[in-house]
């Protein structure tokens, strides 16, 4: 199993620097991972470092708690695109999820139809620390209906992180064209594994490098 096409190298943490993302996408290249995730003001630079490189540069809207407006988080989505963003990894709004407004779903439809209009990719993260697994059935189901390629676990800024129990509620509810990433927590090549085998298709993770350092000592 080659983990590293699995793993998207992240660093979303408030202090981080230029330096930082000169080291994410250095590293990413050396470990042919995935992808990287930056945040939105590092985009541009990341699409720089990364060139040509078979990188996918991921970035995050309506982070880390989902519950702007609908016109501020297409702007976020357009402007990520514009500086060379190829997913967009969008927090689904928790507040009107739980108030039971159809708000949550024509949100993400529309996200969904300007990322797709730009050949883009789309991720929603339902933050499944704050929802009951009937919950979590439900946000995945609508996330698929609303048109997401992927619904992912977690900011990493809540509570708690990704749990393979959540994950297989979300690969057992999502249908087959929508890919489940875990993200939040993920430390070791253990917890790596665990998602994988509960059905991740994608890693969100800081300890990339850790992981295949890990995944090279026992192979």
């Amino acid at each position: 199993m080659d983990i590293n096409r699995y793993i998207e190298h992240t660093n979303l943490k408030p202090t981080l620097t230029d330096k930082d993302i000169d080291q994410l996408v250095a590293e990413a290249k050396e470990y042919g991972f995935v992808g990287v995730c930056v945040p939105p003001f590092w985009v541009k630079k990341a699409a720089r470092e990364i060139g040509d490189a078979d990188i996918q540069l991921v970035t995050v809207i309506g982070f880390p708690l989902g519950y702007q407006m609908t016109e501020a988080k297409l702007l976020e989505i357009d402007k990520a695109i514009e500086n060379g963003a190829n997913e967009l990894d969008i927090v689904m709004n928790i507040s009107s999820f739980k108030t039971g407004l159809p708000w949550t779903k024509i949100e993400l439809a529309k996200c969904a139809a300007r990322i797709h209009e730009a050949g883009c990719m789309m991720k929603v993260i339902l933050e499944t620390s704050y929802l009951s697994d009937e919950e979590i059935v439900f946000a995945t189901k609508l996330c698929a209906d609303a048109g997401t390629d992927f619904v992912k676990t977690s900011t990493g800024f809540s509570a708690e992180g990704a749990k393979t129990e959540h994950i297989r509620l979300m690969r057992e509810s999502a249908p087959s064209n929508v890919g489940v990433k875990a993200s939040g927590g993920i430390r070791t090549l253990a917890d790596a594994q665990a998602m994988i085998a509960a059905g991740a298709d994608r890693l969100g993770a800081s300890a990339g490098v850790a992981i295949m350092k890990a995944f090279h000592e026992s192979h």
